[in-house]
């Protein structure tokens, strides 16, 4: 068996166990970073040559502790799974990075927390069972329990709350849906679901669609899709400057289970299921699209503004993975990494605002002119223009492959949204940017009136997020050959059942 599709799991957490052992002796903070920079540079070399082996097209599963796949928990590496694994990877190096240049500090135990982030992320990403996402979901929400509340207090704390609330009342109705799916279908390996589906007898077809509209809703729920989006703003405002960024890709996960689901189980061999939920979902992101670019044009703080544009960009993937067809999900897998790391960008670029403003009220998440020299200016504008899907960065070409392949029944709806949408955003960070570093009111002192010396490797950070998306312009080429590629296999689920009966003897038997 290929022990390489374990590793983007177990890396992470050897590293956390190694984190809380140093952190325990008391040794000092470099000793707690050098763990966790060389397990970033293992998980990295790991993912690396996963993505090498995934890009010819194999697919790869194992089992741990050799369990059957219907037993145990089985783990499958295809295109998707690993470039997944690559955006997390990436974001997750880029954040680590800002975190010590000093945050890690003040908060207990972050880099265990955030060891054992990565291993529930890149479990979800890479698990072949339902039941065993449901696992992965919480260890990665566990993690970021901690990470949130980490050193907070006061209106934190209470966003944090309600934060945790929503997440365990998400995961019982997963609870509930999985109970559901096994009592009608016998097993929880995504799998052979796909081929129960595609045969699931009349009488127990309501019960099948019940239990896959709450995992739908789950997923959605984690994604902020409309009506469920209420507890993204506030709590990615409030969370420290890094974990915030971290937090980027987490929407991505339930995104990805949607997309998982879908193309495996609601495919054209499923039958009766056959698009279950797509129109749905089609509509509902429409409407968080909308909602999401009234939040940006409405935002009276830096941070939520930002919170609404991941909003936008979930919204923005939800209406490419509902149309389903391999140009819009080729367009729709290049746009997620590139939403990702340019959140994530905006989000160090807020708290670089923040802290030029010096200490006081005058320091809080306003969106006021900045005093002294506008030196995040630059950085803004880069990312602003990438956001909003302006030429000539990587949202643009995003933007425009996605465009290009919408069905002709959709053309107007979609069209009016996606554009409509990036003119207020761009209306939003237009305004809001010349509030920031244009207008000077009289009376703003020159200086801010404490001075805070900001760490050059915070801003090397933010600078490496920004040169992932100028990285994905110039090499929009292979990339979005990788994309289509990706977007072809989806759409033929019986390479995904037949890359397992390869591997697992146990499937092998019809």
């Amino acid at each position: 068996m290929n022990h390489l599709v374990i590793l983007p799991v177990l890396i992470p957490a050897l590293g956390a166990a190694l984190s809380l052992f140093v952190e325990h002796r008391r040794y000092g903070p470099r000793v707690q970073r050098s763990v966790a920079w060389v397990t970033m540079t293992l998980l990295g070399a790991a993912v690396a040559l996963l993505f090498a082996q995934a890009a010819h097209g194999d697919i790869h599963a194992y089992l741990l502790g050799d369990w059957p796949s219907r037993l145990g928990i089985a783990l499958v590496a295809d295109r998707l799974s690993v470039w997944m694994l690559a955006t997390t990877t990436l974001l997750a190096g880029a954040c680590l990075l800002h975190a010590c240049s000093g945050w890690d500090r003040r908060a207990p135990h972050f880099h265990a927390l955030f060891q054992f982030q990565l291993v529930g992320l890149n479990g979800a990403f890479l698990t072949g069972d339902i039941f065993n996402l449901f696992v992965f979901f919480e260890v990665m929400l566990i993690a970021s329990y901690g990470l949130l509340l980490s050193g907070g207090r006061g209106l934190r704390m209470r966003i944090g709350l309600h934060y945790v609330v929503f997440n365990v009342t998400a995961s019982t109705v997963f609870l509930i849906a999985l109970g559901l799916l096994y009592a009608s279908l016998g097993t929880l390996n995504m799998a052979e679901l796909a081929q129960r589906i595609a045969e699931v007898p009349p009488s127990h077809l309501k019960l099948v669609k019940a239990a896959m509209g709450l995992l739908l809703l789950v997923f959605c729920s984690k994604a902020a899709l409309l009506p469920l989006y209420l507890w993204l703003p506030e709590a990615y405002a409030r969370a420290p400057v890094a974990v915030a960024a971290l937090f980027t890709v987490m929407t991505k996960v339930g995104l990805y289970a949607v997309l998982r689901v879908s193309a495996l189980w609601f495919g054209e061999p499923a039958g009766a299921m056959a698009g279950y939920g797509s129109q749905w979902l089609l509509w509902a992101g429409i409407a968080t699209l909308v909602v999401g670019a009234l939040g940006v044009l409405a935002a009276t703080r830096l941070r939520v503004l930002i919170s609404y544009l991941v909003i936008v960009s979930a919204a923005t993937l939800f209406i490419a993975f509902a149309l389903g067809n391999a140009q819009v999900l080729s367009a729709g897998l290049y746009y997620l990494p590139h939403s990702t790391f340019v959140a994530a960008a905006l989000f160090l670029i807020a708290d670089l605002i923040r802290r030029r403003r010096g200490s006081g009220e005058a320091r809080r998440d306003t969106i006021a002119p900045l005093p002294g020299k506008a030196g995040p200016a630059l950085l803004f504008l880069v990312a602003a223009v990438s956001v909003a899907g302006l030429p000539p960065l990587s949202g643009f070409l995003a933007k425009a492959a996605l465009l290009a392949g919408v069905p002709a029944g959709a053309t107007a709806v979609v069209w009016t949204a996606v554009l409509g949408s990036s003119l207020l955003v761009i209306m939003g960070l237009l305004r809001n940017g010349v509030r920031l570093f244009w207008r000077v009111p009289d009376g703003l002192p020159a200086q801010p009136a404490t001075a805070v010396r900001i760490p050059r490797v915070e801003t090397l950070a933010v600078l490496l997020l920004l040169g992932f998306g100028v990285a994905m312009t110039l090499a929009a080429g292979p990339l979005m050959r990788f994309t289509d590629a990706a977007a072809a296999q989806l759409l033929q689920p019986g390479q995904y059942v037949e890359g397992l009966r390869a591997t697992l003897p146990e499937m092998r038997q019809p």
